[in-house]
């Protein structure tokens, strides 16, 4: 993609974002790599404000804006950290969705529940609270990015990465929807999870695996 593909790629995913209750406010933060440069949400925006042409250029190797840029988001060290430490990772969703907050304040795993889950997302990992826009949280994070492509900061929020926006955001969706499908059956019993074996045989499954394939190349 060119850089301004990239730019019209967050654009849409920003949206979407909000519109699907992920984020509300200027909260939350997105980002895409272009080549060697980051293209990161501005400071204090709400992400359905952010024209194509707002999007922070931010060189990965400097951590240095684009000369003439606004402010980049505040999370900005989060968001290189991770993307200098796995160089597969070319987008980062970060949002404050309701059940994933509410499930981090009470449980401290989710795990395994439905096959979109264990196909899509894989284990998903945690991070004690630290505090936010700190290089603290950075460090925390991208201590965990190789390993987890989804992460829950407990009293905070939602990481999810991906090989291409459609992909992290995907994730997104998906533990939130684990998380509101745990809180609900956890109010009602003790859920019936999947087992570790069940989990890999998902995780084995050439469907899923084209499917995942497909979710990583196609543009939507």
């Amino acid at each position: 993609m060119t850089e301004q593909q990239v730019r019209e790629e967050l654009t849409k995913y920003a949206r979407r974002s909000v519109a699907q209750g992920l984020v509300v406010g200027p909260g939350g933060n997105l980002s895409a790599r272009a080549e060697g440069t980051m293209l990161l949400s501005p400071s204090g925006y709400a992400l359905e404000d952010i024209d194509p042409d707002e999007w922070i250029a931010v060189d990965i190797a400097t951590g240095e804006p684009r000369a003439g840029s606004t402010r980049p988001s505040s999370e900005v060290l989060m968001h290189l950290y991770s993307y200098r430490v796995n160089p597969d990772i070319q987008a980062i969703v970060h949002t404050h969705p309701a059940y994933t907050i509410a499930l981090s304040l009470v449980f401290d795993e989710l795990p395994h529940l439905f096959p979109d889950q264990s196909a899509l997302v894989g284990d998903i990992g945690f991070v004690p609270y630290v505090l936010p826009t700190t290089k603290l949280l950075a460090d925390a994070v991208a201590a965990k990015v190789e390993v987890h492509s989804a992460l829950i900061l407990v009293n905070h929020g939602l990481v999810t990465t991906g090989k291409n926006l459609r992909e992290a955001y995907y994730r997104t969706q998906v533990v939130e929807e684990s998380a509101k499908v745990y809180m609900i059956a956890k109010a009602a019993g003790e859920p019936k999870v999947l087992t570790a074996e069940q989990y890999k045989e998902i995780q084995s499954l050439e469907s899923e695996a084209y499917r995942v394939q497909l979710l990583q190349q196609l543009k939507s």
